[in-house]
Order: structure tokens, then C-alpha cells, then sequence
């Protein structure tokens, strides 16, 4: 199975601090970093260390970072054949600031934001030859969109990460194959009229709701509702969590595995990231979640 991701691709300037500031509080940091991020690249990265093959697809600009980020992806076996070096526009930062096992972004898109409807009509032919392509919402909305009504008249499985939080026409909902929104992210999407578990019966074994330090949520076509626990870890880091999530479910689902067993080994790839500082840094190889789940 080929794997494509299409999204953003970034460079984390990350801060640590003993805590999150207050609005309007000034703290001093402990260390300042600049690792490779971007949602799309970091779900790429996990799925290329839990050995998948795997496409990258977006835009840098041509600048320092912009290099650095295409030799990382090459660097852990990604493929960037098809990643534009723009002229004049800066590649995508992400300000991160981590403390208290928690974090908080911000991020200034960048060449993210060029990866519009001209550039999509320029790799169709590509996106053409993978069985699953994967999205986020650190590129246009417009352009996933877009590349979701391409994939579904094409018959190619779709996995959407809805993150950043956005809302999402039904009718998207309704040809993407998998959506992993996290609580918030699936309010604003489905509103709070139905409860968390009546609203994943309504989307049996398509809607996954991830939920931190509570795990992760599905329900079966059976009708029972799914809910793996979060694996008790050593939090050093969560930024990048989510990503090795989606990135491994991504992986076991493409590799033909049931969901409760992909989300199974999701919820321990991304336990096993956040145990390790940086979003890619971080992530796991096949090797290590094997060896946690046979614990």
C-alpha cells in the first residue's frame, strides 16, 4: 500500500517553560529549539519511521528552514519528489510553547498557504497512484476540500484530520473514509447535540475521536462503542502526539488491520511519542511500539 499526505509542512520554533503563560504574563524559558513540523509532514515522518512508504505532498519557500525540512523528510525516507521550493514566500513556523505537560501553538503559515487548486490540478496524475491519501487543516480549507472530491471520484481512501479546528460540510464528512477529529474539533464539526457516543454510533467505524489522556473512541458496525485507554507514559513532550496517532492509524489501516487493532497500536505509537521531546524527534519506530505492546 502507497501512502500520500497532502499539508503542511513547518518548522517548530519551540520554547519550554516551567508553564504556559497567563494572558499578558511574561515567564522565562528554559531552552529554544527549532525542529521539523508541520501537521502533514509530522504524520508523514510517523509513517515513514513505522515503515510505510510514504509521499509527501505541499510547499516550502526558499529559504534556510524550507531546506532543512526537505532534508529531514528525506533523511527518515520520504518521499519529496513533488514539494515545490517557492521563491519569495517563507516556509510554514509553528511557535510552540511547552511546559507543564502541555503545550500551545501558533502557527504562520507560510508556503502552506500556497498549496492551493493550481497546485493539486499539477499532481493529480500522482495522487492517482496511491491507495490513501491523508489531510489536515494547516493548508487551505478550499484545498482539502478539493482534494477530497478528487480522491472520492477516484475511489482512493481518505483519512481527514480535522486539525486545526474548522468546520466541515456534511457532504465532506460523508466521502472521506476515516475523520479524526479530537473533542473540541468534533463539536464544531457535529455540533453537541448527540452525545459522544450517539454521534460515533451515527459514523460507525469512519468517526474517531481522540481524547488526550482519555484515549481514543470509535464505534464498531456492530453498534459498540470502542474506547481504548491512553497508556500510563513518562510525558515529556505531547506536541506532535496526534500526528504519530493519525499517522499510525493510517498505517495499520492501509496495512488491511481491523480498527480496534489500528487504534490499538495508534494509542501506543502516540503514547510512546510523547516521551521524547519534539513532534518528529519523538516519534517512535515500528520496532519500539511492537516491543510496548507485547508488554
Amino acid at each position: 500500500m502507497r501512502l500520500a499526505v497532502v499539508g503542511s509542512i513547518n518548522t517548530d520554533m519551540t520554547v519550554t517553560a516551567e508553564r504556559i503563560p497567563l494572558k499578558g504574563e511574561t515567564l522565562m524559558g528554559s531552552s529554544l529549539s527549532y525542529i521539523p513540523g508541520g501537521k502533514g509532514a509530522n504524520q508523514a515522518v510517523a509513517m515513514a519511521k513505522l515503515g510505510a512508504a510514504v509521499e509527501m505532498f505541499g510547499c516550502v519557500g526558499d529559504d534556510s528552514n524550507g531546506e532543512k525540512m526537505l532534508e529531514n523528510l528525506k533523511a527518515v525516507g520520504v518521499g519529496t519528489e513533488h514539494i515545490p521550493i517557492l521563491k519569495g514566500v517563507p516556509t510554514g513556523i509553528a511557535m510552540i510553547t511547552v511546559g507543564d505537560n502541555d503545550n500551545t501553538i501558533i502557527v504562520v503559515p507560510g508556503a502552506n498557504g500556497k498549496v492551493d487548486r493550481a497546485y493539486i490540478d499539477s499532481i493529480k496524475s500522482e495522487l492517482e497512484k496511491f491507495d490513501m491519501v491523508v489531510l489536515q487543516h494547516e493548508i487551505p480549507l478550499e484545498t482539502v476540500h478539493y482534494v477530497i472530491e478528487f480522491c472520492y471520484e477516484k475511489g482512493i481512501k481518505i483519512v481527514l484530520n480535522p486539525a486545526p479546528a474548522a468546520a466541515v460540510p456534511m457532504e465532506i464528512i460523508d466521502k472521506v473514509t476515516y475523520v479524526t477529529p479530537n473533542e473540541h474539533e468534533a463539536v464544531l464539526i457535529f455540533g453537541d447535540e448527540l452525545s459522544t457516543e450517539d454521534l460515533l454510533r451515527k459514523y460507525p467505524e469512519k468517526l474517531v475521536i481522540t481524547q488526550g489522556s482519555r484515549g481514543v473512541s470509535t464505534c464498531l458496525k456492530d453498534g459498540r462503542i470502542l474506547n481504548i485507554p491512553a497508556r500510563k507514559a513518562q510525558v515529556v513532550d505531547t506536541t506532535g502526539a496526534g500526528d504519530t496517532l493519525n499517522g499510525a492509524f493510517s498505517v495499520q489501516i492501509a496495512e488491511g488491520k481491523a480498527i480496534e487493532d489500528a487504534l490499538t497500536y495508534a494509542n501506543v505509537a502516540a503514547s510512546l511519542s510523547t516521551e521524547k521531546f519534539g513532534a518528529q524527534t519523538g516519534m517512535p519506530t515500528a520496532e519500539e511500539v511492537e516491543t510496548e505492546l507485547k508488554k
